[in-house]
């Protein structure tokens, strides 16, 4: 195969990962002129096109060398990682994306008094996930059936096909509605970065290595928020403990007022109201909370 010298991602061309993972890397300054068949996307700033293709295929097709990225859910990863053939190339989960996140489970029948494992033991659970299934059976020691479906797993208990099923499960709504409920979590499942264990050498390493700086700069960003307050010095130490996590923060002098101090803080994650009154409690004033654009440590 030619030597590529342009980074190629794979991703879903259209589904619930779509929409996130084309901000995610417009949010890393990636810019791309879509081709009529609407199947490849130009890369226009940088060296790095995308493949839309369904979410099946995308671990396959960066395996064999084709893409050498992919934007896939883990559940769609680990599936492959379990049943792809021994000469193609193992792949590695990258980086957590933080979007698309649901859970490959076991449901049964609402009636069923569910407890253990053990109970599924001679039972027939439809799935589209085997290769998951069959591990978490031979994890538990449980001999059931394995009934392969491809699509409308959740209606196999209704049709007399399946007596409990393993599906993905995000708002448990679809369960419900066919009267089953959640009995095991077989993963956690999101949207993540998937690659080969051996990563290229040349001038797609290059830009590879820098993608991930970017996504790893959009990620924390995506995560935190700029705290700005004033305290006076002898309520800092008060203020400072009740901070949410990050790094320390960042102190200045107040014109004219020697006692008072602005404190500039980076926090991971959400400041909630609550936080922002017991922080108010121990001596801060004029408390904003700024989301953060881009960051580059």
């Amino acid at each position: 195969m030619k030597t590529r010298d342009r980074l190629r991602i794979a991703m879903q061309k259209s589904g619930r990962l779509t929409e996130p993972a084309l901000e995610l890397l417009t949010r890393c300054g990636l810019t791309f002129r879509q081709s009529r068949d609407k199947l490849f996307c130009f890369g226009e700033g940088e060296p790095v096109d995308l493949l839309l293709v369904r979410d099946d295929d995308i671990p396959g097709l960066i395996a064999q060398g084709v893409c050498d990225l992919g934007i896939v859910g883990r559940n769609v990863l680990s599936e492959f990682q379990l049943t792809a053939g021994h000469e193609l190339a193992p792949l590695s989960e990258l980086r957590p994306l933080g979007f698309g996140r649901c859970r490959l489970s076991i449901a049964v029948p609402q009636e069923l008094d569910y407890h253990a494992p053990q109970q599924l033991e001679g039972r027939r659970i439809a799935t589209s996930y085997p290769g998951l299934l069959g591990e978490w059976l031979r994890t538990h020691a449980v001999n059931a059936g394995v009934v392969i479906l491809a699509g409308s797993v959740e209606i196999a208990p209704k049709l007399g096909t399946a007596d409990a099923i393993c599906d993905l499960v995000q708002s448990g709504g679809t369960l419900v509605a066919n009267q089953l409920r959640e009995a095991e979590v077989l993963l956690e499942s999101e949207a993540v970065l998937a690659g080969p264990l051996t990563l290229p050498v040349d001038e797609r390493g290059d830009m590879l290595e820098l993608l991930l700086k970017r996504l790893d700069g959009v990620i924390q960003v995506r995560e935190s928020r700029l705290l700005l307050l004033q305290t006076s010095r002898h309520t800092l130490e008060a203020v400072t403990r009740l901070l949410p996590g990050g790094p320390q923060p960042t102190l200045l002098s107040v014109a004219g007022q020697p006692d008072q101090l602005m404190l500039q803080a980076l926090c991971a994650g959400e400041v909630s109201w609550r936080q922002l009154e017991e922080i108010k409690k121990a001596g801060a004033r004029e408390m904003y909370v700024l989301p953060v654009e881009k960051m580059l440590a």
